[in-house]
C-alpha cells in the first residue's frame, strides 16, 4: 500500500517539473529565435517489496524518474519585417555577441544601431562580425545584407558600396549542448564551434520560436489531468489506509 503512495507521488514530482518546462514553452511562444525544451522520462526500479508473497521480478517497485531535457534546435518560422537591420539565419549557425562574460551565440537576430552606431541585439550587446563590432557611419544608408553577411552601404552621396563588415555565424557540431544562459542567449557548453558552411543570412526577416502553442497547450491539459487522476489515486490509497487501521483497531485482543 505504501508503494502505492510512493509511486504515485515520484509521478506528481515528474509532472510538475514537466509543467515548469511546459510553461516556459509557453511563455517564450513569441519569443525571436527561442528554441523549445522537452522532458524525458524513464523508469526507475526499486526492490522495496519484502514480503514472502512478493517473488521474482513483483520485488521490483516501478518508480518515474524525469532524467533531465532535450531541446528541440529545429528552425522556427521566418517573419517579415522589411527592416534593413533584422537579419534571420537560414541553417543551423547562430550569431555571435560580445557580453560582459565574452562571447555567446543567439538565434534573435532583431538588431538595431546603438548611440555610437553599432549593431547590437535588443538587449544592446555588440553584434559581432569576422572583424569584430561592426560601425555604420551618421551618413550611411541603403544597407545591403548578402547571403553571406557582407554588410554593404551608401555613404552620403556616394555612388559606390562600403564594406561596413560581415556578420560572424558560428556553427557547432551538437547545437542541444549548448548552454542556455537566458537573455535568449547560449553558451558552448560542451559544443565544438565549426565553420558555418552552410547557412546564409536572410535580411529583412526574423526567425519567430520554433515552440508549437497548440501542442504545448495540448501537453499542458494532459499534465492537469494526470496530475488529477493521480492525486485521486492517491487519495483512495490514503482511505483505503486509514480505513485498514480502523479495522485493525476493532480487531478483539
Amino acid at each position: 500500500m505504501q508503494n502505492a503512495l510512493l509511486i504515485g507521488l515520484s509521478r506528481q514530482m515528474t509532472l510538475e517539473r514537466q509543467m515548469d518546462v511546459i510553461a516556459n514553452n509557453v511563455a517564450n511562444a513569441n519569443t525571436n529565435g527561442f528554441k523549445a525544451d522537452h522532458s524525458l522520462f524513464e523508469e526507475f526500479l526499486n526492490s522495496n517489496a519484502r514480503e514472502d508473497n512478493f517473488v521474482g521480478a513483483d520485488r521490483r517497485v516501478s518508480y518515474v524518474q524525469d532524467r533531465g531535457t532535450f531541446r528541440d534546435v529545429g528552425p522556427g518560422p521566418m517573419e517579415m519585417t522589411k527592416n534593413p537591420l533584422d537579419m534571420a539565419i537560414s541553417g543551423d549557425a547562430y550569431f555571435a555577441v560580445q557580453v560582459n562574460g565574452g562571447e555567446r551565440y543567439t538565434r534573435d537576430g532583431k538588431f538595431s544601431l546603438n548611440s555610437t552606431g553599432q549593431l547590437v541585439n535588443s538587449d544592446g550587446n555588440l553584434v559581432l562580425g569576422t572583424g569584430g563590432p561592426i560601425t555604420f557611419q551618421p551618413t550611411d544608408h541603403d544597407i545591403n545584407i548578402a547571403p553571406d553577411g557582407t554588410i554593404t552601404v551608401l555613404e552620403g552621396t556616394a555612388k559606390t558600396d562600403s564594406i561596413r563588415g560581415k556578420i560572424r555565424m558560428v556553427s557547432f557540431d551538437d547545437p542541444a549542448k549548448l548552454t542556455k544562459l537566458g537573455a535568449n542567449l547560449y553558451d558552448t557548453g560542451s559544443a565544438t564551434q565549426q565553420p558555418a558552411t552552410k547557412s546564409t543570412v536572410e535580411q529583412g526577416y526574423i526567425e519567430k520560436s520554433n515552440v508549437n502553442s497548440v501542442g504545448e497547450m495540448t501537453r499542458m491539459v494532459e499534465v492537469m489531468r494526470s496530475y488529477t487522476a493521480i492525486a485521486n489515486l492517491l487519495q483512495q490509497q490514503s482511505d483505503l489506509h486509514k480505513s485498514a487501521i480502523e479495522k485493525l483497531a476493532d480487531v478483539p485482543a
